[in-house]
């Protein structure tokens, strides 16, 4: 009798240990375990990271944090670490975080508008991907690359085309680019090939004015038509004169760090440099800014005018007013130099 209340005392606690063990295993499985409001949150687990990384982020956003630990370990999940941007979800269970995080890296869309240089653009990309700005513009900047790839420091940012697109956050600085030159090439087209040839003008070419065109007008309306006034002195030589590359001109000069030109003065139209298009003809030797979309197509489809000048409307501001004889442009042009002088603008 007395040994089988003690069979019954053994087979008791085993049921008892059985039953919080079971309790456990599901606990530490399938019972919900985050301990935030919103409908998701967001870890990101940097390349080569460790699992204490990992769980450093996972912390706040966990109500219990030793039975997910538990089931890490037992689905060995610190031996398989993937870098990536990854949900967790309200209400999800440790099993159901650890499935996500393991093989569920999501992609987001990586945008950027009109960046005014290479490391402006890097800037703006290394906040949305893991890459830091320093990797990216060594990317950017990487010789060989360039060489490979018919680009040069002065024409290198017409690769990066402004838009939006797809991409995971553990995307390195070299996929970044890489996949940026799939996109450049994917957008000059047969046709957009053949519009650049018959204007005689080389991608780079292309892009250098439409940096020009975009900095004229940000007006996707009026750019055909400043484009053709670019395109009509190119084929008769005569000097672009465009106030952008005087500007872009003046601040590479010490001088001008930090500030601002608001208005064009003669001073600017003496500065030494291949990109002040009053002293020399033809295109600069790169771009001015990042163009749009639209300025670039505004080049490869130009108006067809007879338009040799545009200055500044100050009636219109945004636009211009076009004229065919130096007269006219100087008529335009007084009448928006009385306008800024009005508006105390002198520099």
């Amino acid at each position: 009798m007395y040994i089988k209340k003690i069979l019954w005392a053994i087979s008791l606690i085993g049921l008892l240990v059985a039953a919080y063990f079971a309790y456990f295993v599901y606990s530490a499985m399938f019972a919900p375990n985050t301990a935030f409001n919103n409908q998701e949150a967001y870890i990101y687990i940097p390349t080569n990271a460790q699992y204490s990384d990992v769980r450093e982020q996972l912390q706040p956003l966990l109500k219990d944090m030793s039975s997910f630990d538990a089931l890490a370990n037992q689905k060995k999940y610190p031996t398989n670490i993937k870098a990536g941007r990854y949900a967790i979800k309200k209400g999800m269970n440790n099993n159901d975080i650890i499935n996500s995080i393991r093989s569920n890296n999501l992609p987001f869309n990586l945008s950027f508008n009109n960046q005014q240089t290479l490391e402006d653009l890097a800037g703006r990309v290394s906040m949305q991907i893991e890459a830091d700005s320093v990797s990216l513009i060594s990317a950017m900047r990487d010789p060989e690359f360039l060489k490979a790839n018919n680009f040069s420091n002065a024409t290198a940012l017409g690769m990066y085309l402004p838009n939006s697109y797809e991409f995971f956050w553990n995307t390195s600085a070299e996929q970044f680019r890489d996949r940026m030159l799939t996109e450049y090439n994917r957008f000059w087209t047969e046709d957009r090939l053949a519009k650049a040839d018959a204007l005689n003008l080389s991608q780079n070419e292309v892009m250098t004015l439409a940096s020009i065109v975009y900095e004229e007008s940000k007006q996707a309306n009026e750019q055909p038509r400043v484009a053709g006034v670019y395109i009509n002195r190119l084929r008769i030589n005569m000097p672009l004169q465009a106030d952008p590359t005087l500007k872009f001109a003046a601040y590479q000069l010490p001088e001008y760090q930090n500030t601002v030109i608001k208005r064009v003065l003669n001073k600017h139209k003496e500065i030494e440099s291949p990109y002040n298009t009053y002293k020399y003809a033809g295109l600069p030797p790169g771009l001015v800014t990042m163009p749009d979309i639209s300025a670039i197509n505004a080049v490869l489809n130009h108006e067809n005018h007879n338009y040799l000048y545009f200055a500044a409307d100050a009636k219109r501001l945004g636009y211009h007013k076009f004229a065919k004889t130096l007269s006219q442009h100087n008529a335009n042009a007084r009448e928006y130099q009385r306008y800024l002088s009005q508006q105390g603008i002198y520099q």
